[in-house]
């Protein structure tokens, strides 16, 4: 399989790698938490507990640190190794978000890597494959179309 056909361009990947890791780890969580927290069945959180997982964009240099506590995705300082990491470029992972390419295919052509503990990987993989998760609409997050859903909310209040 042919390479990533896009990569974010090394300075802006230099850039974003500066940034603090710990405020988009929060954001990522809050995103994890509103799609999967509640779809998780009790034996998947279980197995999620005290687990450190790691999300590791390769071309943005960012890596976002979390872990399952009290039946929530939380953020976290991760100074050592987690259990888990999971790595791709960004572009691998919004495919991976919007349904457009699934996981085995990205892992063999090796776009998209697991580090660490293979059976917490499986059961990450096994369990995201299991839950029908909502397709990511980039289409919907364009400035024009968030500020179109704003003012219908508050022009119906």
């Amino acid at each position: 399989m042919k390479p990533s056909p896009y990569l974010l361009p090394r300075p802006v990947g230099d850039l974003l790698g500066k940034l603090p890791a710990y405020p988009g780890s929060l954001l990522f969580v809050t995103a994890l938490n509103v799609a999967l927290s509640r779809q998780l069945s009790p034996d998947v959180m279980q197995l999620l507990v005290g687990r450190k997982l790691r999300l590791r964009v390769t071309d943005a240099q960012w890596a976002f640190d979390f872990a399952w506590r009290s039946n929530r995705f939380v953020a976290s300082q991760n100074k050592g190794e987690a259990d888990l990491t999971i790595s791709a470029s960004a572009y691998d992972f919004v495919l991976l978000a919007r349904r457009q390419e699934d996981p085995d295919t990205l892992f063999f052509s090796r776009r998209l890597a697991m580090e660490g503990d293979t059976e917490l990987g499986l059961l990450v993989k096994n369990t995201i494959d299991a839950i029908e998760l909502p397709v990511l609409d980039l289409e919907s997050l364009k400035p024009s179309h968030v500020l179109a859903r704003m003012r219908h909310r508050l022009a119906h209040r």
